[in-house]
């Protein structure tokens, strides 16, 4: 293959009256479409930008993103997705560290791009959804002309999406083209019959994520299907649009499933046209699934993946068969084991889920390390990192998840436990040290740790314990606001408590699993 986008052009060929895109109540053609991903390719030709320079998407799922994001490969250049709840804050490291030239942004988000373009290499700057001072429309931006698709190699990067590490600043993960036209043929091949072009796919999974870009919009866009984004999550807003449209293909993360069959009308909802039900991104109880299929009559298949492995790698798909409670057999053409510390292969246990409670899961646990040509090139501008995330052996270039897990001999794994820190909350991965780093810049707080905590909706959530400064006054309600004002809704701490100190070691590190002790959490 050549550039990612080919897989579109191909479909365009074939299916180019089908529907590509749906989007309140419209329709886009996938013929209507190719012509405006060119509209978009040529204005930045028109610019002088192309191979490898950096376009940054910040929008939430809405059709100009769909075009941006196919544009840019066209065009040659690389696509830095960046979530739209960021604030100025945040998106400053991700535009300076990728050097993106363009950055493409609803509207109301403008302000806070101008707030860091001095100190980055934005040169324009598009705006969706109404004017913005210092930004041109998107109508105005597109050029007339439908030119040729770029050549671009299986190893050339096609998206820079950023990962938050244990510490650190968020790090640019490298998907290249054939990282992520592997894993979106991959992801349709999951279902009987792979992903046809009567399937109409439910675009709810935020397009700046890994998981809605390309097994939710690609896969769907790559064999003629129809996508329907959403820009915002409502549990009655998608049922309604599963029913309307007759929907068959929806993925999501847990918590948008235990919204569904927490709707006082759930009985009511009518989701026989869904043909498939995937979910991701952290596990979904069991209690979840169980009424989910009680009211409906879809199942509900878990997998697993990361955005260094484009993401999908394990899939408790329907043609391989479900294990509840597991994450699935790893994926055609990608390869996973469980390995020690010494990177042996760790037995499987003959027939999972096991008792965790009875099992010692030092024996039959150990890190889940994948390999395939879903896997990233590596880390932006971060050799040391590189090292760290991959072990060579046996010929093959191993990357180490962080996320620790066993594995039975029916080839089906499970996952036990996350990074030692990582929060998952509602799907989306937080790390306490950026809270952390935020609240030690407030004037009243003398200590802090952050750590998750149970919550019935989301998995987990996050929690503050904060050490006040001596004349300190600061109150939970102006902690929560501070956190608001400056980082994205979901990292904020939903519950704040102040403490007289924080638990340490002798060499000074917090003790969180004495926090989430206090608090039953997991350890």
């Amino acid at each position: 293959m050549t550039n990612l986008v080919t897989n579109v052009a191909e479909a365009v060929e074939e299916y180019g009256d089908n529907t590509a895109i749906g989007y309140q109540g419209s329709e886009t053609s996938y013929e209507e479409f190719w012509g405006q991903t060119g509209a978009f390719a040529a204005a930045l030709e028109e610019r002088g930008l192309g191979t490898d320079d950096r376009v940054a998407i910040y929008l939430p799922n809405v059709p100009p993103f769909v075009i941006a994001f196919h544009g840019t490969l066209r065009a040659g250049g690389v696509v830095v997705p960046m979530n739209p709840q960021y604030k100025a804050r945040e998106i400053g490291h991700l535009l300076g560290d990728s050097e993106a030239k363009v950055v493409v942004a609803l509207a109301d988000l403008v302000p806070f791009v101008r707030e860091v373009q001095d100190e980055t290499d934005v040169e324009h700057i598009v705006s969706v959804g109404g004017d913005a001072e210092g930004a041109t429309e998107f109508e105005e931006f597109l050029e007339p002309g439908d030119p040729d698709i770029v050549d671009r190699e299986d190893d050339d990067d096609a998206v820079q999406p950023y990962t938050s590490g244990t510490t650190g600043q968020p790090k640019g993960v490298q998907l290249t083209h054939g990282n992520l036209a592997s894993n979106a043929n991959a992801a349709s091949k999951l279902i009987p019959d792979g992903i046809r072009p009567d399937d109409k796919s439910l675009g709810v999974l935020p397009l700046f994520h890994i998981y809605g870009m390309t097994v939710v919009m690609n896969a769907s866009l790559f064999h003629g299907g129809a996508y329907y984004p959403m820009a915002s999550w409502d549990a009655q807003d998608a049922v309604s649009l599963i029913e309307d449209e007759e929907l068959t293909i929806m993925h999501g993360v847990p918590a948008m499933y235990n919204d569904v069959i927490n709707q006082p009308n759930a009985e009511e909802f009518d989701m026989s046209s869904l043909r498939l039900c995937g979910v991701g991104g952290s596990g979904i109880p069991v209690e979840v699934l169980r009424q989910f299929e009680e009211l409906y009559e879809p199942k509900i298949y878990e997998g697993y993946g990361l955005t260094e492995t484009s993401p999908i790698t394990h899939f408790n798909s329907p043609i391989e068969g479900r294990r509840v409670g597991s994450v699935g057999k790893t994926v055609p053409g990608v390869d996973s084991k469980v390995v020690d510390e010494e990177f042996n292969e760790v037995s499987p246990v003959e027939e999972g889920p096991i008792d965790e409670e009875e099992a010692d899961l030092r024996e039959i646990t150990g890190e889940i390390v994948i390999a395939g040509p879903n896997v990233m090139k590596g880390y932006y501008g971060l050799p040391e990192a590189n090292e760290e995330a991959f072990t060579e052996e046996g010929g093959r270039r191993w990357f180490h998840t962080g996320d620790i897990g066993y594995q039975d001999e029916d080839g089906f794994f499970y996952v036990v436990d996350r990074e030692k820190h990582m929060i998952v909350t509602g799907g989306y991965n937080v790390y306490p040290r950026e809270v952390e780093e935020l609240l030690f810049e407030h004037e009243d707080v003398a200590d802090a740790a952050v750590a998750g905590i149970p919550d019935e909706r989301r998995g987990e959530t996050v929690k503050a314990f904060i050490v006040r400064t001596p004349d300190g006054d600061v109150t939970e309600e102006e902690i929560k606001e501070y956190c608001l004002t400056n980082m994205a809704e979901y990292k904020h701490p939903r519950e704040v408590e102040f403490v007289e100190e924080l638990p340490r070691t002798t060499t000074g590190k917090v003790q969180k699993f004495k926090l989430r002790e206090e608090e039953g959490g997991a350890q």
